[in-house]
């Protein structure tokens, strides 16, 4: 009888699954288990669903690479944002010295969706997010990635003070200033109402 766990379903099981040996499952898992993460990191740094991508394997890869040394000083997700937030940094630095910008559309940012959203529900919040983020964008950078990691990818407080260092009261500031800023440029348009029913 296997003594494998039927599921990697937590990052202690994945991380202990590389211990055993057995990498290629462990990959997998974790690769399933943090792409959607990663590349909503990444495609708000970069503002390109092409990079996005491009940017969310050179993380993994990274991630394979050095995972025998994450010590587990943080969460293991706070130690891919901090890679992600590095790749991209370097991308955009190779960008501009070959001069070279494009921007995209954002028609693909949530190409990555949860296999418990019903197709119906993913073309709903395909459509709510991509408007959302052209209001997202008049935001200031701190505001903008406190709220897309509360909202979007629903971190708490204390996860996201892991991540980029801020702390708390901090950040329940900038997510405060956010909404109030983002509910006035919102507020005439058909996003309200699906607007009210997540922020009451």
């Amino acid at each position: 009888m296997s003594t494998y766990p039927l599921t990697l379903d937590t990052d202690a099981r994945i991380l202990e699954e590389f211990k055993r040996g057995s990498r290629e499952r462990a990959a997998t898992a974790f690769v399933r288990r943090n792409q959607r993460f990663v590349y909503s990191v990444a495609l708000r740094q970069l503002n390109s669903p092409e990079d996005a991508q491009d940017a969310s394997q050179e993380v993994f890869i990274r991630a394979l690479q050095s995972i025998d040394g994450f010590k587990g000083e943080s969460a293991l997700q706070t130690w891919l944002y901090r890679i992600t937030i590095n790749v991209c940094s370097n991308m955009r630095r190779k960008k501009k010295l070959q001069s070279w910008f494009r921007i995209g559309n954002h028609e693909d940012e949530r190409e990555v969706a949860g296999s418990h959203v019903s197709p119906e529900q993913h073309v709903l919040n395909l459509d709510f997010h991509s408007r959302l983020a052209t209001f997202l964008e008049a935001l200031p950078e701190k505001q903008r990635e406190t709220f897309c990691l509360r909202y979007f990818d629903e971190l708490s407080y204390e996860e996201i003070s892991d991540m980029v260092g801020t702390s708390v009261g901090a950040l329940k500031a900038n997510y405060h200033h956010a909404v109030k800023k983002l509910a006035v440029m919102i507020k005439d348009t058909d996003l309200y109402d699906q607007w009210r029913e997540d922020h009451g």
